[in-house]
C-alpha cells in the first residue's frame, strides 16, 4: 500500500483519461465510480458485495452521519472503515450539498451554516473548520471541503456569492486539514450554469494547490448539455496531474459524456435508489420491473452478465419481489444496478487504454438504444 496520496495518469485517449490514485488504504482506478454510502451503508447490500462488484472507494456523508450516529463516536469505535467493515478508501461529502438541499432548515453567514436537523430539530453548526474535523473523526481518506452549492436556475449575482463564498471556505477548509500524511482534501469548483465564474472558481482553487478537485454544482436542476458545456470550460482550467470529480453524477449517459471531458471520479444515489424502486441498469438501458410484461418471463436480466442477480433470477421472480415488496426485491436490483455501472466503469478503462474509448462509448450507446429484449 501507498504511503502517500499520488495520482498517476496510465493512459489517455482524447480527453478521457485512465489513471491510479493510490493511498494507504488501496489503490483507485479511474475512471470510478463511487457507491453512495451516505449513513455509512450502501443501501441495500453487504459490504463484501459493494467490493465483489469492482468498487475501490465508497462515499459517506458528513451532515448525516454527524446527526447519528455522531462523528465522536464513530471516532470512539474506531472510525468509519472499521465501523462499516469497510477497509478499503472512503471519501467523504462535506456537508455541503445539504446547504441546498435543506434550506428550509439551514442559515448561513460567512462563518458556516446552523442546520435545524430534518430528524428532531436540533440545531447543529457546521463550519469550514467543523466540517474538516467531523471527517478526521470519520477517518475518512478523501475530504471534501466545505461549499455552497446552489440549485439551478439562480439568479447570476446569487451564484457569484455562493461561488466566492465556497473559494473563502476552500482556503479555511485547508488550514483546518493541515498536512495528513496519505489523506487529500479536494477543492470544489462552482459557478452555476455561467462560464466565467466558473473559470475564476477553478483557477482560484488551483492556485491553492490542492490534492484534487470537484466540479460541484451540476446535474441540480439543469439540462445535460449545460451540464456539458460547463465541463468543456472547466476541465482545460484544473491542473492535468491531478484527479477531477464530478459530484452527484449521474446516469450511464452523463458517465460516458463526462469521461470523454476529462473527468476522472463520480457519485451518484441513482444506481441504489433505482434499485430499490423496481428499476434496473442493463446493456440494453433501463428495465422496469415493476411492468406486467415481466409476470411470466423465465429469462434472466441478462444472461451475459457476471453478477448472480442479472444472471441468475428469473424476471417473473423480481416481478414479483418488487410487486410484493419484498426486501429481496431491493438487494437483487441494487447489486445488479452497482455491477452494472462497476462493469461500465471497467470496459471504460479498458478502452481508453487501448485507445479505442469513442468506438466503445458509441456501442454502449448503441446497446442502450436498440432497448430491452422483445416480450415472451
Amino acid at each position: 500500500m501507498a504511503e502517500a496520496f499520488t495520482f498517476k495518469l496510465l493512459a489517455t485517449d482524447g480527453k478521457a483519461r485512465r489513471g491510479v490514485i493510490s493511498m494507504p488504504r488501496g489503490e483507485i482506478r479511474t475512471p470510478a465510480f463511487m457507491p453512495v454510502g451516505t449513513g455509512g451503508t450502501v443501501k441495500a447490500m453487504y459490504m463484501d458485495q459493494v467490493r465483489g462488484v469492482g468498487a475501490d472507494i465508497i462515499l459517506g456523508n458528513t451532515y448525516h452521519l454527524m446527526l447519528r450516529p455522531g462523528a465522536e463516536r464513530v471516532a470512539e469505535l474506531g472510525g468509519l472503515h472499521e465501523f462499516a467493515r469497510w477497509p478499503y478508501p472512503i471519501l467523504t461529502d462535506s456537508g455541503g450539498f445539504q446547504v441546498m438541499s435543506l434550506s428550509k432548515l439551514r442559515k448561513l453567514s460567512e462563518r458556516g451554516v446552523t442546520f435545524r436537523s430534518h430528524i428532531d430539530g436540533a440545531p447543529y453548526e457546521m463550519s469550514p473548520e467543523r466540517s474538516i474535523e467531523i471527517q478526521g473523526l470519520l477517518d475518512s481518506d478523501i475530504q471534501m471541503q466545505l461549499d455552497e452549492c446552489t440549485a439551478l436556475p439562480a439568479k447570476p449575482k446569487e451564484i457569484e456569492r455562493a461561488m466566492e463564498l465556497s473559494l473563502r471556505w476552500a482556503e479555511r477548509c485547508k488550514t483546518a486539514f493541515g498536512d495528513q500524511p496519505g489523506k487529500a482534501m479536494f477543492g470544489i469548483v462552482q459557478g452555476g450554469d455561467i462560464a466565467d465564474l466558473r473559470v475564476r472558481s477553478a483557477q482560484a482553487l488551483n492556485a491553492m494547490d490542492l490534492k484534487g478537485y470537484a466540479v460541484g454544482g451540476l446535474a441540480v436542476g439543469e439540462p445535460q448539455a449545460v451540464m456539458l458545456e460547463m465541463l468543456d470550460i472547466t476541465c482545460p482550467e484544473l491542473p492535468a496531474d491531478k484527479p477531477r470529480y464530478l459530484m452527484g453524477v449521474g446516469t450511464p449517459d452523463d458517465i460516458l459524456k463526462s469521461v470523454a471531458r476529462g473527468i476522472d471520479m463520480f457519485d451518484c444515489v441513482m444506481p441504489t435508489r433505482a434499485g430499490r424502486h423496481g428499476l434496473a441498469y442493463t446493456r440494453r438501458g433501463k428495465v422496469n420491473l415493476r411492468n406486467a410484461r415481466h409476470a411470466d418471463d423465465p429469462r434472466p436480466l441478462d444472461e451475459e452478465s457476471d453478477c448472480p442477480a442479472a444472471r441468475d433470477y428469473s424476471r417473473a421472480y423480481l416481478h414479483h419481489l418488487v410487486r410484493s415488496q419484498e426486501s429481496l426485491g431491493a438487494m437483487l436490483l441494487t447489486w445488479n444496478n452497482l455491477s452494472y455501472y462497476q462493469k461500465l466503469m471497467q470496459d471504460i478503462r479498458t478502452a481508453i487504454q487501448a485507445g479505442a474509448f469513442e468506438a466503445q462509448a458509441a456501442e454502449i450507446s448503441e446497446g442502450w438504444a436498440r432497448g430491452d429484449i422483445p416480450v415472451v
